[in-house]
């Protein structure tokens, strides 16, 4: 497979949504539109209002889509810093709007709100409109919740902006050379002990440098919420992100549970993994690096190539999409200085169109990042025969067909594997991530869930915030590592969201959920298509449990799903332990 054979860019397209001056008109003219829509909340037109709101929405998400890729593929573009202001704003004024249809729709009796669903211009609507209503139930009065929509904005969000600001302009040494954060991350995971140890020890110490201003917004950020849970008498701080996955915490309860007790194998995993690094423990940067030392590099288009036939062994209708998305520049992966950190998929659904953004720099953990934002791409795709208020997948089932995408990639990788050698390493990455969903994750989720007890009753200093992490981490990890990350919480922007709280839990949400659909469809691929198109189709339609009970027959409050997804995702160690023996 060469460069002359196959030539997919590396970088996106932007261009093709805003040419010229259309970026402000379409400013202007959704100011318009929000005057429109606050005159028909005002006249009590509901149903239009809903519809107008609802188109509005869709254009501020395209406009706000535009305005994170701009900031991402160069974060010293300053006019993109400043539309990011202007988003919020209109966010705001939308939002505003929004409380007041919510609000007569709380209003209304279930009798009345039964028939007014029924309006043949809204009744698509039904289901997201009674979460409305039962959302807009728990909230506090009309003027209390515009007044926290107008504060958010220099306060809450504006923390957020402040941190995705600070954090994309660190500067980390390395060998001469200042790289940037996701250049930095790549190399604390090199497959070359000496680079990783020298880039994570680099990592370190800039974060240490920084702790007092990340634990500055983190404090205020948690303590904004927690002032606002108090006001509407939410005593749990998780109820807010149970309600934006559309799940139980008993489903949530019942699958850290089932964690806790069924991932023993991964220590074995990870002790087998430091006698091969010939170490009696791995430390925090040892825990993702590959097995093997490669001078090689996959090259993109090689990875992008395998990525389009293992899709099309699955669903040909997703190779297809996928191989246009690739054609057509919808990804960035260029390697270069001044990016943003990590990688994402995001939605312009008025164009029916999405973007990845990533950086590629030749690696296995490259070609899932890859894998896995396509799956995100590909859900979206499904998803656009929807009217834009039903496109709203919770985040939980988002990265199920994310996960999905990079098993399969991953699976079929291991079977092709030509040598023992290779196929150790596959084995180590695919492990390697399973511990990162069944370890990882759950200690981030631990470390947000104590965070949040212990700012209830004060600022949390930086030596805390350190000590909760290190704490969260050796109990999920099963103390099997030599040394933890103190400053990870400092270093991850999840924890910095202000869209969606505890940006934790859904990942292994997803990876477990994708594991159970994937043991149950795969011995069938002629209904695979079908199957999954359908499942993803209703993701945004239907709580997490009604999903599971319709396209798969079982019940996610109970451990019985759980234990056994958990179970299915440590059944390679064993094979690990024993092509690895001495």
């Amino acid at each position: 497979m060469t460069q002359e054979t196959l030539v997919y860019p590396l970088k996106w397209d932007l261009d093709c949504f805003f040419k010229g001056s259309e970026f402000d008109t379409c400013i202007e003219e959704t100011k318009e539109d929000l005057a429109k829509l606050g005159s028909a909340v005002e006249n009590n037109f509901l149903a239009e209002s809903i519809l107008l709101s609802e188109k509005i929405a869709e254009t501020l998400q395209m406009i706000d889509s535009f305005v994170l890729c701009k900031l991402s593929e160069d974060t010293r573009n300053t006019k993109a810093i400043s539309y990011q202001e202007v988003v919020k704003t209109l966010s705001a004024v939308l939002e505003k709007a929004d409380i007041n249809i919510d609000d007569a729709l709380k209003s209304m009796s279930s009798s009345e709100f039964d028939t007014f669903v029924q309006n043949e211009d809204i009744a698509s609507l039904a289901f997201v409109l009674k979460e409305r209503k039962k959302r807009a139930d728990e909230m506090l009065s009309k003027e209390m919740e515009e007044l926290i929509t107008d504060l958010s904005i220099d306060g809450y969000h504006g923390f957020s902006q402040m941190f995705y600001i600070l954090h994309s302009r660190l500067k980390f040494p390395f060998r001469g050379k200042d790289l940037s954060y996701s250049q930095i991350e790549n190399k604390t995971t090199d497959a070359n002990k000496e680079v990783r140890d020298e880039a994570f020890k680099s990592f370190k110490e800039v974060f240490k440098e920084h702790e007092s201003h990340f634990a500055e917004i983190l404090n205020h950020i948690a303590g904004y919420r927690l002032k606002i849970y108090e006001k509407r008498g939410w005593e749990s701080p998780i109820k807010e992100p149970l309600s934006c996955n559309r799940m139980s915490e008993e489903t949530l309860n019942s699958m850290l549970s089932a964690i806790r007790k069924n991932s023993d194998p991964l220590v074995d995993f990870l002790k087998r993994k430091a006698k091969l690094f010939g170490k009696e423990k791995l430390s925090w940067q040892d825990v993702d690096a590959p097995l093997k030392i490669s001078e090689s590099k996959i090259p993109y288009d090689d990875a992008a190539e395998e990525i389009l036939k293992q899709f099309g062994n699955f669903s040909p209708r997703k190779a297809a999409f996928c191989k246009k998305v690739l054609d057509e520049a919808w990804v960035e992966a260029e390697d270069r200085k001044h990016k943003g950190a990590g990688g994402f998929c995001i939605g312009f659904s008025k164009e029916k169109q999405s973007r990845i953004f990533m950086t590629y720099s030749g690696t296995q953990h490259n070609v899932a990042t890859l894998a896995h934002e396509l799956g995100h791409c590909y859900h979206n795709e499904v998803i656009y025969d929807h009217s834009f208020l039903n496109q709203d997948i919770k985040m939980n089932v988002a990265e199920t067909a994310s996960t999905m995408a990079e098993m399969i990639v991953n699976d079929a990788a291991l079977e092709l594997a030509k040598t023992k050698e290779e196929k150790i390493a596959l084995m180590d990455d695919k492990l390697t991530r399973t511990a990162s969903y069944l370890m990882n994750l759950p200690a981030r989720f631990m470390f947000e869930k104590s965070f949040y007890e212990m700012r209830k009753k004060g600022y949390v200093l930086p030596e805390k915030l350190n000590e909760l992490m290190t704490d969260a981490q050796k109990i999920c990890y099963k103390d099997s590592l030599e040394d933890y990350h103190p400053h990870f919480w400092a270093s991850k922007l999840h924890f910095y969201f202000t869209e969606v709280p505890f940006y934790n839990f859904p990942y292994t949400f997803g990876f477990l959920f994708s594991l159970g659909i994937y043991s149950m469809f795969k011995d069938d691929l002629k209904s695979f298509e079908t199957k999954y198109d359908a499942l993803l189709y209703d993701t945004p339609l239907m709580t997490t449990e009604e999903l599971a009970k319709k396209h798969l027959g079982v019940d996610l409050t109970k451990e019985a799903f759980w234990e056994g997804a958990v179970k299915e995702a440590v059944k390679d160690v064993n094979l690990f332990l024993d092509i690895t023996k001495a």
